[in-house]
């Protein structure tokens, strides 16, 4: 018997999910909205329509181009193209990387100088800009058509659609749901139930004790009066002017503007709800029109034959937004059976409803999307303040040019490692990452570039947009790590405690590697999905028979192992990140600067590597793990949160004689791609299997089963391989996600890079086309450069491991 299935929504998501759904097999499906069909009053019905697929993720970049595909097949999307131009000299650099996604997502652009722009948008002055990008497969979405046409697609295999049926309550029983109930008291029974109910999403998950993180904000939006100089021409691209917060598209001899530089508005849903009770368009707000003022002097700057007309048409609409910009998928962990596909617009809304189809239908997708997973957020940016706050700023920036490593400038300091205020005593700058505050580099260190240099390290100039957020101190910082020793702040790893009968066999069953080694055994390991592809690595620590310690990559991996815990309570599952702290002590005189503090013998024989073991420094409880993430002799060292501080100084004054120094996150990064060690969620993802990554060495083909297994077993060669380039030129710099070349064609993208100290090169990783590989010569992309590189062999540096075993 099939499932049966109720879509809280008839708008774009809804209407697309439903197509998708009954194109799997599954025709049980029923779609409420509380308004009429198919301009249901949400934001659907006012949606600009605009669809650029080019995006800094490469998961939205490919929701966008199949929504691109399916519309054009619904004959509901226009491929009029889309021209973003730039005026300022930095949103011409940022085109220039807008181009580097898109070449390396396979979408077709190419940067154009402003006659060739003004060609293609004859109403620009075209001596007001430097140039643009052009995406020619870009163009208008027909939101409301397209609605329709998924609908009836859907309709003629089953799917029902009921308009006016506003649901109330999502009702359940043992932890399930068994349907909803509408505002007239009528009970649909439902297997499943989605919201997709747009703005309305986080009212609908408050009610099910889900927390929906996004905030309804409003938007202004405008239409010309008759623009004679269109001439009729519907056939505009649509364009973006970036540098003063604006899009354009034309609604035949009139133009649409859409301003995002107004002060954010976001929308009390209380309010909204009493004050639009029985309007059709509940979610189109008064214009504000004083706010409107500096966005139309922007425009007739622009596009000077705006000067004959004048704004006829005016609101300002509602449309949510979210702490990250991503959207909200994925299934509520407490009520089995409530998905959630919030946050959604109109460009990616086809590739969302056709991936959370498969999520539903098949328990897992083709396409990775931790970064639109529901639970992807730590439990303090689940916060009604922080949820509001960052969602504010993300529309604030929605145009901005955002640097990889510009992060958020509030809220701040939420949390911070036992070491935080020494790390501040010792100049930290600080990135945030989780909420974290993690050190970049220290400026204490500075001395040090002098006596390192004198070495024969380099410190090569960078260029103003990769040495943004930089210092060369951190050069300095790993060449010390290799010939000295250096603290680490691992804090921030998230860390599980795994205990029970069931522990074992649960950790069996999850992950690749064989875990179930004796106490004091740490062992590296993958999570897969059914597909097989790559949802977390894991360091597990067998700390006693029943009692594990898993070092994990966040809030996913809790929910993954929460939802397969067995049902007999013979596994415990804690997340005992805050109340613990780890530092990092790596370098060649790690043992000698340690050793004196512990009672226990560190010796490479008696103390092996990827061993563990539960001793004290000085008279401070530890869990010692002799693990590297930067290829050095040395240990993770954990102990609860409450002897962070004197661990810090215990380790600090005993590290002076052997010049310890505290070292960040960018010498980290880069000494682990030196070593050849991935990141997971940068590097790979459910997209990629072990084998592909260069990670097959964690997975035990041999162990009776684990999750993925079957799927490995049946998996072609991959046709992509994660590889390491060394770039030949010393001076040249990388950042992640530029687009690779080999003989003049596209074979792939970087994912993460880092300057080796030790080498005198950048290194990065990239996903290359299989029979690339370890000699073959590589051209990578970077803003308005190009730079050549050849693929290497893995590791770099130390590949015998002889310093990590000593």
């Amino acid at each position: 018997m099939q499932p049966r299935v109720v879509i809280i929504g008839a708008g774009i998501v809804g209407t697309a999910l439903a197509d998708e759904i009954t194109r799997l097999g599954w025709t049980e499906v029923t779609v409420l909205d509380r308004g009429p069909l198919f301009r249901t009053g949400g934001s659907t019905s006012h949606a600009p329509g605009l669809v650029f697929q080019t995006n800094s993720s490469k998961t939205m970049a490919e929701l966008a181009r199949y929504t691109v595909e399916k519309f054009g097949a619904l004959d509901a999307f226009d491929a009029v193209g889309g021209l973003e131009v730039a005026t300022t000299p930095e949103r011409w650099t940022e085109l220039h990387r807008r181009r580097g996604w898109a070449q390396a997502w396979g979408i077709e652009a190419e940067i154009l100088d402003p006659g060739a722009c003004a060609e293609r948008y004859p109403m620009l002055d075209a001596d007001r800009i430097l140039g643009g990008l052009h995406t020619p497969t870009d163009g208008l979405a027909a939101a409301v058509r397209a609605a329709e046409r998924q609908a009836g697609a859907a309709a003629d295999r089953g799917a029902r659609f009921i308009g006016y049926c506003e649901v109330v309550e999502v009702l359940s029983a043992h932890g399930r749901v068994t349907g909803v109930r509408n505002r007239d008291g009528q009970e649909l029974p439902a297997d499943i139930v989605v919201s997709a109910a747009g703005f309305w999403g986080a009212e609908l998950g408050r009610g099910v004790g889900l927390t929906v993180p996004l905030v309804p904000m409003a938007h202004q939006f405008v239409k010309t009066g008759v623009v004679p100089a269109l001439g009729g021409d519907e056939r505009l691209p649509i364009l973006r002017h970036q540098d003063a917060d604006l899009y354009y598209r034309t609604f035949g001899e009139r133009i649409g503007i859409g301003y995002y530089g107004h002060t954010p508005r976001p929308v009390d849903m209380d309010n909204l709800l009493r004050d639009t009770a029985g309007e059709a368009m509940p979610s189109m707000l008064p214009f504000t029109p004083g706010e409107f003022e500096p966005a139309w002097a922007a425009s007739l700057d622009l596009l000077p034959a705006l000067g004959g007309t004048a704004v006829e048409e005016a609101f300002d609409g509602i449309f949510s937004f979210t702490p990250d910009g991503f959207p909200i998928l994925g299934e509520h962990r407490d009520l089995a059976g409530f998905w959630v596909a919030e946050a959604v617009w109109v460009t990616h809304s086809a590739g969302v409803a056709r991936a959370v189809a498969r999520w539903i239908v098949d328990g897992s997708t083709d396409i990775d999307l931790h970064e639109a997973d529901l639970y992807r957020f730590e439990e303090a940016a689940r916060s009604p303040e922080f949820i509001r706050r960052t969602s504010v700023q993300a529309f604030v920036e929605v145009y901005d040019i955002i640097h990889p490593h510009q992060y958020r400038s509030e809220p701040r300091d939420i949390r911070t490692s036992p070491f935080h205020a020494r790390q501040r005593e010792l100049g930290a700058f600080f990135y945030e990452g989780a909420l974290w505050e993690r050190p970049a580099w220290y400026e204490a260190n500075a001395a040090l570039m002098d006596e390192v240099a004198a070495q024969g390290v380099a410190f090569p100039e960078r260029d103003s947009w990769s040495g943004a957020f930089y210092s060369p101190i951190s050069i300095a910082e790993a060449a010390w790590t290799r010939t000295h020793v250096a603290m680490f702040d691992m804090t921030p790893l998230t860390r599980y405690e795994v205990s029970g009968s069931g522990a074992v066999a649960l950790l069996q069953e999850l992950t690749t590697n064989d875990v179930g080694k004796k106490p004091g055994s740490v062992t590296y390991t993958l999570l897969l999905d059914a597909n097989g592809g790559v949802r977390s690595d894991l360091t597990v620590a067998r700390l006693e028979e029943k009692l594990f310690q898993v070092g994990a990559n966040g809030p996913l991996d809790f929910d993954w192992f929460t939802r397969h815990l067995p049902g007999d309570g013979s596994v415990t599952l804690r997340d005992i990140t805050g109340g613990t702290c780890c530092v990092g002590v790596w370098g060649p005189a790690a043992r000698e600067m340690v050793q004196p503090l512990c009672p226990d013998d560190l010796s490479h024989k008696a103390f092996g590597y990827f061993k563990a073991k539960r001793t004290y420094l000085g008279s401070i409880p530890v869990t010692m793990m002799r693990v590297s993430y930067v290829g050095e002799l040395g240990w993770e060292i954990y102990t609860s949160a409450e002897y962070g501080a004197a661990l810090w100084d215990l380790l600090w004054q005993a590290g002076r004689e052997h010049r310890v120094i505290a070292a960040g996150r960018i010498a980290f990064n880069s000494l682990r791609i030196e070593k050849g060690y991935r990141s997971w969620g940068t590097d790979m993802t459910t997209e990629h299997t072990p084998e592909a990554a260069g990670l097959g060495f964690a997975v035990r083909m041999s162990k009776p089963d684990f999750l993925g297994k079957k799927a490995l077993e049946s998996a072609e060669p991959p046709a992509r391989v994660l590889r390491t380039v060394m770039l030949d030129d010393p001076t040249a710099v990388v950042l992640g996600k530029e687009p690779v070349f080999v003989n003049g064609e596209i074979a792939g993208y970087v994912t993460s890079a880092g300057y080796s100290a030790t080498i005198g090169r950048t290194l990065c990783y990239a996903w290359l086309r299989a029979p690339v590989g370890p000699g073959d010569e590589v051209e990578i992309a970077y803003l308005t450069d190009r730079f050549t590189g050849r693929v290497h062999t893995e590791p770099v540096v130390d590949p015998e491991m002889a310093r990590i075993r000593r």
